[in-house]
């Protein structure tokens, strides 16, 4: 039971369903580990239980998996919060107060290991007291609190001890903005906002749909029906890198993976599930790095979708995923479009591209514009030899593109990539030159100018200068 699977921020988010189950809208995670007694504690001003209701908490497998249960319950077994708990310590104690009594119980392996027996310890007035954290229990809540924390410490005093717990809980702190982050942005209807905060640090939301910047797409929504059940599906494309301010590029670059992280993401009662999976519909790759689908469905469809203990694992129902499957070719046309045929132009970006890509029986190929307006210019001012000559030079730079080492930096850093960043002083002198290569002391074209000027990309993040140039050259 101690080794299914439970890492401890996996392990603590399923103590905090029970407390949303429970009606808490605060929910306090306090980890000590400097104290003579080492201790977590999950703390909430849920419903909280009488002792009787304590008792069958604390029994193992508590909850009939197939009965009907709310639409605001987010436990299934009726294991969770012994199984998660184990996985971290040795000794579970739960306190709880309601209509003013308080009652505890603890499950100690140790004592259960010496017995050879299911010994539940229930406390009296006395040993209640003495719990940590039992005072801020009001009128009503629950402190689940872990002690022997021999999983969670791994063995280490001092320093190196509290550098691992505090590396451990900045992992919870993310795990739980994404997985509880529509309760902690309060958008469920029929649930409260939930606070959220560890050893008094406030958790804040994160939306992996980047929902707020306008540039994200929201696909139209689709529904299926399964039975008496609803399964909404609502696709999201993420905006370009580019549109990203530099605070939000920051924070989805500091807490996610692009490209590990697209695919659907499971929501059961608006509780976050699993993420980052096309369910095997289609591999991971840049078409569809951009692509997120929230999937929702109720815990009435808890058997079709096949939901594991630990509640980290999905597999959606064969109507979902036929869905899916269309909504991702929807969401890959959306994202990238590409024309097959031998040798055919795969994009135009100006009406005089400097570069252009071509798709062949051998594949994708780059290939210098030799059309270029700037390279024409150039040649005709050279002999024939002299011509060849630079022919080979733009050939060669074409095959020598280091296409591997742009999509490594590309791909992990993409805002570090500069191409541009010149003095004012550098890119006036360019300007001139490339104006008189182009029309040498003839009047010129204003308009063509500008787009040849664009297709070189020498002057991207310059073009107010650009434009200043232009009007003072070709007034």
């Amino acid at each position: 039971m101690r080794d299914i699977g439970y890492s401890l921020e996996t392990a603590i988010a399923d103590l905090i369903d029970n407390s949303i189950s429970a009606g808490a809208d605060r929910i306090d995670v306090i980890c000590d580990v400097a104290c003579d007694d080492p201790c977590v504690i999950i703390l909430d001003n849920g419903l909280g239980m009488t002792e009787g209701e304590l008792l069958v908490a604390m029994r193992h497998g508590a909850e009939n998996p197939k009965r009907h249960r709310s639409p605001k319950d987010l436990g299934r077994f009726g294991l969770g919060l012994k199984t998660a708990s184990f996985s971290q310590c040795k000794s579970l104690t739960v306190a709880s107060m309601k209509d003013g009594a308080v009652s505890a119980a603890e499950w100690n392996l140790d004592l259960i290991d010496a017995a050879d027996d299911w010994i539940l310890n229930l406390f009296d007035e006395a040993d209640i007291k003495a719990l940590p954290c039992v005072d801020r229990l009001e009128k009503q809540g629950t402190a689940v609190i872990w002690r022997e924390l021999d999983r969670l410490l791994e063995d280490e005093t001092g320093d190196c001890r509290q550098e691992i717990v505090n590396e451990k809980l900045e992992a919870v702190g993310r795990h739980l903005s994404l997985v509880f982050h529509r309760f902690l942005a309060g958008e469920l209807k029929g649930q409260p906002r939930v606070t959220l905060t560890i050893n008094g640090h406030p958790i804040a939301a994160f939306d992996p749909f980047c929902r707020k910047n306008p540039a994200t797409q929201v696909l139209p929504e689709e529904i299926i029906r399964i039975g008496d059940a609803e399964v909404r599906l609502q696709p999201y494309v993420l905006p370009h890198h580019s549109r990203l301010s530099a605070s939000e590029y920051d924070y989805y670059q500091d807490r996610s993976d692009f490209i590990s992280n697209q695919g659907g993401y499971v929501y059961r009662n608006g509780r976050l599930m699993a993420w980052g999976d096309w369910f095997r519909l289609v591999p991971k790759g840049e078409a569809t790095k951009l692509a997120r689908v929230q999937i929702d469905f109720p815990n009435s469809l808890d058997e079709a979708w096949t939901i594991d203990i630990k509640k980290s694992r999905a597999r959606p129902p064969h109507a979902v995923r036929e869905r899916l499957r269309q909504i991702i070719a929807s969401i890959t046309s959306r994202s990238v479009t590409v024309h097959r045929g031998r040798g055919q132009k795969l994009f135009q970006e100006t009406q005089a591209p400097f570069w252009e890509r071509y798709a062949d029986h051998d594949g994708i190929r780059f290939a210098i514009n030799d059309q270029h307006p700037i390279i024409v210019s150039l040649a005709e001012r050279l002999s024939p030899e002299d011509a060849d000559l630079l022919c080979t030079l733009l050939d060669s730079v074409a095959a020598s593109l280091p296409v591997e080492m742009i999509y490594s930096d590309y791909s992990t850093h993409p805002r570090e990539i500069n191409q541009g960043s010149v003095e004012e002083s550098h890119t006036i002198e360019r300007l001139r030159s490339l104006r008189q290569v182009l029309y040498g002391d003839g009047p010129g074209d204003a308009k063509v100018f500008l787009q040849i000027v664009r297709s070189t990309h020498l002057f991207d993040g310059q073009m107010d200068l650009v434009e200043k140039f232009i009007n003072e050259a070709f007034a």
